[in-house]
């Protein structure tokens, strides 16, 4: 259901940018306004990840640098059938991470190290297999295009008083200030709509990579409590890609309404807390089983783990290094 809400949204957006196009300039406006999107998504396609990835100053890292995190990518990619995705760090202290790519070939996942700072092991492997969920539903994909719809919707709007027929649309003037009002308001609703139904897909398909929702639910917890606390600075710069994040690294727009780009966190907890108690997931993935064995379908109780030591910081008791370390 969730696909097919998607791509009537989808649908939606595109009539309506369409559909401007023709308000403000007739069969020529529609053609025009044809042709922006195909330029637009057209660039968006092929560079978005490189834009969003150097807007946030990501820094690519491999088993070498971050050995700990690559390790926990690698191993969801294969239990998830995905080829591995290039692995990104941001210098930021807020918790947070996003995927970007435009199909899971040249998919990327990013991680700020506010992230690895504060969550375990096992809640890393949470945000990870969301961000994951996302690259194996073409989820980037989707929402670079509909955020390519809406600018451009926006973009037309706020040239309505000039494209085209101006005072001469069949709406008369009343009409075209309409279009430059209601226009944008309604490409942002399906923009929104559109992330939050990808939001709860993620968080669903994500629990069942990892094998354990209630990973991720711990996760999502610390992280909305975390990103309430510290400011993203590159984020409130670029409010336009705070639907990429798992969790909305702006301030004060947690509220699950119409102007939200991400559901209710409640919401989204509840709803993998139900997923646990359900007996969803196929058991934990196996970090230290060795590649070469077969993987492990073994489940456990809700709220246990298969991994020796883990959710321990760095330095704990057990002499063992941390996650991180």
């Amino acid at each position: 259901m969730g696909y097919i809400r998607t791509a009537i949204l989808l649908a939606g957006m595109t009539g309506l940018f369409l559909a401007v196009g023709y308000l403000l300039g007739d069969t020529g406006g529609l053609v025009i306004a044809f042709m922006i999107a195909l330029a637009m998504n057209a660039f968006a396609y092929w560079n978005s990840d490189k834009m969003v990835l150097g807007m946030y100053g990501a820094r690519e890292v491999d088993r070498h640098s971050a050995p700990e995190l690559h390790n926990i990518v690698e191993g969801l990619a294969r239990r998830a059938g995905l080829p591995m995705p290039r692995v990104y760090l941001m210098d930021n202290d807020q918790p947070n991470a996003f995927a970007t790519g435009r199909n899971p070939e040249h998919a990327a996942v990013a991680a700020t190290t506010g992230l690895l700072r504060i969550l375990n092991r096992e809640e890393v492997t949470g945000v990870i297999a969301h961000e994951l969920a996302h690259v194996k539903n073409r989820d980037t994909l989707t929402m670079t295009i509909t955020a390519t719809l809406a600018g451009a919707i926006g973009m037309l709007a706020n040239f309505a008083l000039f494209f085209g027929r101006g005072r001469d649309n069949p709406l008369g003037f009343i009409g075209t200030l309409l279009v430059m009002i209601l226009a944008p308001l309604a490409a942002m609703l399906v923009q929104m709509a559109i992330s939050r139904s990808r939001e709860y897909e993620a968080d669903r398909i994500g629990a069942e990579i990892c094998g354990q929702p209630l990973w991720l639910a711990s996760a999502l917890g610390k992280l909305q409590s975390a990103s309430e606390r510290i400011v993203n600075e590159e984020a409130e710069h670029n409010p336009a890609t705070a639907h990429l994040f798992i969790v909305n690294p702006l301030h004060g727009r947690n509220m699950d309404n119409l102007f939200s780009t991400h559901p209710n966190m409640e919401n989204r907890i509840r709803r993998l807390e139900d997923m646990s108690a359900g007996g969803g997931g196929r058991g934990p993935i196996d970090y230290d089983r060795p590649r070469s064995q077969p993987k492990s379908h073994s489940s456990t109780r809700p709220g246990t783990s298969s991994v020796p030591n883990a959710g321990r910081r760095p330095g704990g008791p057990s002499g063992r290094r941390g996650p991180w370390g």
